[in-house]
């Protein structure tokens, strides 16, 4: 068990750091943050800071040796570095989860292996694989890079069998992967927690509304019914079981028009999604990300009421600084920023979240909210 006033390793330092760090130093311990940027959003709330790359193994050494335990709050760390801290400390989740969720063709092949629900693939090497993947699963159909893909990038859609050669020439020689396209009504996520001793935790099912790829809204309690509501919480608890994980894990879905679920991907950390615990549950994500990888046991993940999160994207600074004052005319609206210096088209700068009676009411006050920010 590792007791407050012990030091928390977090490989990353973008905004996930920083609310985990918060939790952290909220509960009496120090975080170290290592990245290759300084300044960061972790940073500044961190204790420590180290700037190297993730190849720097001497780095690695010098920052493992100097923590009680390590965790992640940006999962494309390279497997080396995550093996060179294990020989000093413990690190959760381990180098094989990373080494699977990293990658969408091992995370499918993962998913397809333990039985999974999720949409057909195949992997794409040559254009001849992509020519006979469309033929043997249909167009349209969705290409992915294998690796370093997030809010949308690294995808495009395929309409046709014609399109594949210009569909492959921008891969620029990256291996791929092929989805059948999903017909989904819409998006949900269970967030989660689980200990080394196999307890478990989750935060039930929330649901989220992307724009341009990017999440733009999301609500819990999810409007779906008891049987998806329990299929979706069973599925998460079986992933993190079989990755035998501890920490926050999410499990994003689709939702199929004959209420199917699909496992569309995983996080192995806590999640977008998963901003609204930090005002609306009594243990937040972050804070039960803390109390796994350091032994204790796992809070409660009662909401006080339902909840509704919207991102704040770079686009909101176009006209200048946006009016804060004028979004929290709304007394229920709590406004977190990251600290992030440069606002850019689609980069994520905070968000916004609103506690209210209903779902549907938190969020149609959330986007009231976003929206007099303009004013």
């Amino acid at each position: 068990m590792i007791l407050p006033n012990s030091i928390i390793g977090v490989f990353g330092s973008g905004q996930l750091g920083r609310m985990f760090a918060i939790e952290a130093r909220k509960m009496g311990y120090r975080v170290h943050t290592f990245s290759p940027d300084t300044d960061t959003p972790t940073g500044q709330v961190a204790d420590y800071e180290t700037c190297a790359d993730y190849e720097d193994l001497d780095a690695v050494k010098k920052f493992a040796s100097a923590v009680d335990v390590v965790t992640f709050e940006f999962e494309n760390v390279p497997s080396q570095t995550v093996e060179i801290a294990a020989q000093f400390v413990a690190v959760h989740p381990p180098g094989d989860v990373l080494h699977t969720t990293q990658n969408r063709l091992r995370e499918k092949n993962f998913l397809r292996r333990n039985n999974f629900p999720h949409a057909d693939f195949r992997p794409i090497k040559t254009l001849t694989d992509l020519e006979n993947a469309i033929a043997e699963i249909g167009a349209p159909a969705i290409l992915k890079t294998a690796g370093f893909g997030y809010d949308g990038k690294g995808q495009a859609k395929i309409k046709s069998a014609d399109e594949a050669a210009r569909a492959f020439a921008n891969l620029n020689g990256q291996e791929a992967v092929l989805e059948t396209f999903v017909e989904f009504e819409k998006e949900v996520s269970v967030v989660a927690a689980r200990d080394a001793h196999g307890n478990f935790a989750h935060y039930g099912v929330i649901e989220n509304e992307h724009v341009n790829h990017i999440l733009d809204v999301s609500f819990a309690p999810a409007l779906v019914s008891e049987k998806t509501f329990r299929e979706a919480v069973e599925i998460t608890r079986a992933v993190v079981e079989t990755f035998n994980y501890v920490g926050t894990l999410c499990v994003e879905f689709f939702v199929t028009k004959d209420q199917k679920l699909l496992i569309n991907e995983l996080a192995p950390r806590p999640h977008n999604s998963g901003h609204l615990t930090f005002d609306a549950c009594i243990s937040s994500q972050f804070e039960q990300q803390l109390r796994a990888v350091c032994g204790l046991p796992l809070g409660s993940t009662e909401f006080f009421k339902p909840c509704a999160m919207a991102n704040l994207l770079g686009d909101a600074w176009q006209n200048g600084e946006p009016n804060w004052a004028q979004a929290l005319r709304f007394p229920e609206v709590k406004l977190h920023l990251y600290g992030k210096a440069e606002p850019r088209p689609g980069r994520k700068m905070g968000h916004l979240t609103a506690l209210a009676d209903s779902a549907a009411q938190a969020a149609e006050i959330i986007r009231q909210a976003r929206e007099s920010l303009k004013q």
